[in-house]
């Protein structure tokens, strides 16, 4: 009996297993594979209906890269810390953003954009701000109610 329970659980185990595991497109996992040859710890992820993420390592840093279902390049961020940022950037963070703390900051790179991608909290507001390489803020979202619903609720 106690190895037929055992053996019900690895099966089960196995199943939950396999039903996690993301099916990558193979144009994606070459596409990756040939712009990222050194990446360790990769995790997929599917972003969206046609958008696949990596998340992994690369020389000791943080880094995502998204690409489409035909292995098409979107964009990559790699983590930094605050004291990385060049200083165009840490100028119009406190001109602009004053009292804001840094929170998440990435280089953002795409076919379209070499910027930086920061994320600012001020008491209950969350801003993702992007910035081109001079400094310039590109976009703001506010992600405050993002923020407040991936919160657990207290009981």
């Amino acid at each position: 009996m106690k190895k037929l329970f055992f053996l019900s659980v690895m099966f089960l185990a196995f199943g939950i297993i396999a039903c996690g595991q993301k099916n990558v497109p193979q144009p994606v996992n070459t596409a990756f594979s040939q712009k990222y040859p050194a990446a360790a710890a990769v995790k997929w992820a599917s972003e969206e209906a046609n958008e696949w993420e990596a998340e992994f390592k690369l020389n000791g840093k943080e880094m995502s890269a998204s690409f489409d279902n035909s292995g098409k390049w979107l964009e990559s961020e790699t983590e930094i810390a605050v004291k990385e940022l060049p200083a165009a950037i840490s100028g119009s963070l406190a001109k602009e953003f004053e009292g804001f703390k840094a929170d998440e900051i990435s280089i953002l790179e795409s076919p379209k954009l070499k910027g930086f991608e920061v994320g600012l909290k001020k008491g209950e507001t969350v801003l993702e701000v992007v910035f081109d390489n001079a400094g310039k803020v590109l976009k703001k979202t506010d992600v405050s109610k993002e923020e407040k619903d991936e919160k657990p609720e207290k009981k």
